[in-house]
This record gives C-alpha cells, structure tokens and sequence, in this order.
C-alpha cells in the first residue's frame, strides 16, 4: 500500500521517552505531489513535547516525483545507457522545537532522501525494497543513540 499511516503510531526508543505513541489526523501537504499527516495527540510520558498546533507544527509528510522518470534507450554502439536518471521520493518529519525557554517555537526538519535509479524497480524491485527496510530497521534500531548523538554531539 502507498503512504498511508495508521494511527496512532508507536515512537522508537529514545532516551527520556517512555512507550511513546503518536494519534494521527490526515492533513494538506505542502506539494501537491504529497502526503502529509500531523500528530494531534501524544501517548505515553513525553514530558514538555507538544502536538502540532500553527506555531508549532508536528508533521509527516511522502513526496513522490513530480514526473517519473524512465531509463533511456542504452547507446546502440555500446549498449551501455548514460546517466541514469533518478526517481526522488522524500519523506520529511517537521516538528516545531523550542531553542531557548521563553523564546518562540522554531522548526527542525528531518528529511530522508530515496533516490532510485531509473528501470532498478522493475530490474530489481527486491534490492530496492531490501535497501529501504534496512534503512528504516536502521532507523528504528538505532533511534536512541541517533537522539544521543543529535543532542549530545558524542557519536
């Protein structure tokens, strides 16, 4: 199925989070090539996080291509086919954060790029979803020490 998230979602590990879940309601993206969804509710213990609200926006949104791309015919002569193009998807996850206490909310913004060369999901449709779910199993494995990482600095 295409990006269609279900709700509420279950949150990864993150350090000072406890069993964190996130209610969903569809929403506007902002490309009219997307998909995007905000977080209305919280579960769990996220002590000081909010839910989407204008000033402090909590989304999810899938982009896919504008145009699909295809594979040009390879070269007659040498059978090889020149610059690939690639098919761009991306998903971003923006939530509004406070930088200092008392100041005004500020946007983060957590883009995952999917660049697919043209043809491989029809040659190699079973790499390419092999690569993503590692990428997301990487993710979702690693989503507490990557939360240690982008507040402490230490890898």
């Amino acid at each position: 199925m295409a990006f269609n998230p279900s709700t509420p979602i279950t949150g990864a590990a993150q350090t000072g989070l406890t069993s964190p879940t996130y209610t969903l309601a569809t929403d506007v993206a902002p490309d009219i090539n997307g998909k995007q969804v905000a977080v209305t509710a919280l579960g769990g213990t996220q002590t000081g996080v909010v839910a989407h609200s204008i000033s402090s926006p909590f989304t999810g949104t899938c982009i896919r291509p504008k145009v699909m791309r295809t594979l040009p015919s390879p070269n007659p002569t040498t059978g090889v086919v020149k610059n690939v193009p690639k098919n761009t998807t991306k998903v971003i996850t923006r939530k509004g954060v406070i930088p200092l206490a008392g100041q005004p909310s500020s946007m983060m913004i957590i883009t995952t790029t999917i660049d697919v060369p043209a043809g491989s999901d029809t040659a190699d449709a079973n790499s390419v979803r092999a690569a993503l779910s590692m990428h997301l199993g990487l993710l979702a494995q690693q989503s507490a020490g990557i939360g240690d990482v982008v507040v402490t600095g230490i890898l």
